[in-house]
């Protein structure tokens, strides 16, 4: 039987920065390893995210939302979103980060995190949100289950290497909000 814990959805604070970052950098050595350089994963820091996370929590029109496990208050997940930055106009949101340590996967609280972005996305007047994904990224079948269609193809260069990525979007942020509450 799975152990249940209760899990907080909740806008980042300041506080929140470190935590944040060490769940990117294990996230991603723990889902890119294999397609990413193991160089370049080994080279991510928590220090080096935590400043890019500082910062773009300062960024205007940046949102940014953490899973917290209340058991032990720890960061175990993060999304964020803000204005597309790569798409045409039409895509109105972009989900920058969706990102949850791998010991949570599977247990509904990344589509808690994604529900609680589109959520916030629809009541700023936004009518679409995308993401881009790696086309290699192990779990881009998250992404479809949610809904999401492949709108686009692109590359993107990670650590000098360039890699195929693929833009999923949502049309509908009602139906992906959906009527669930912001606590599991």
């Amino acid at each position: 039987m799975r152990n249940i814990r209760r899990i907080e959805i909740r806008p980042a604070v300041a506080d929140d920065v470190l935590m944040m970052a060490s769940v990117l950098v294990e996230t991603w050595r723990s889902t890119f390893r294999g397609l990413i350089s193991d160089a370049y994963l080994d080279a991510m820091t928590v220090d080096d995210q935590a400043i890019r996370h500082a910062r773009r929590m300062r960024a205007a029109g940046v949102f940014h939302t953490v899973a917290v496990d209340m058991a032990t208050k720890k960061v175990i997940g993060l999304a964020s979103y803000g204005r597309a930055r790569s798409m045409p106009p039409a895509f109105d949101r972009e989900l920058y980060t969706l990102y949850l340590l791998e010991e949570f996967q599977g247990a509904g609280i990344g589509s808690a995190l994604v529900r609680t972005i589109a959520g916030h996305c629809r009541d700023t007047g936004a009518s679409s949100l995308f993401a881009w994904v790696l086309a290699g990224n192990p779990n881009r079948a998250f992404y479809e289950r949610l809904g999401a269609r492949v709108v686009g193809r692109g590359r993107v260069s990670v650590g000098g290497e360039i890699y195929d990525q693929v833009a999923y979007r949502w049309d509908d942020l009602t139906a992906l909000s959906g009527a669930g509450n912001a606590a599991m």
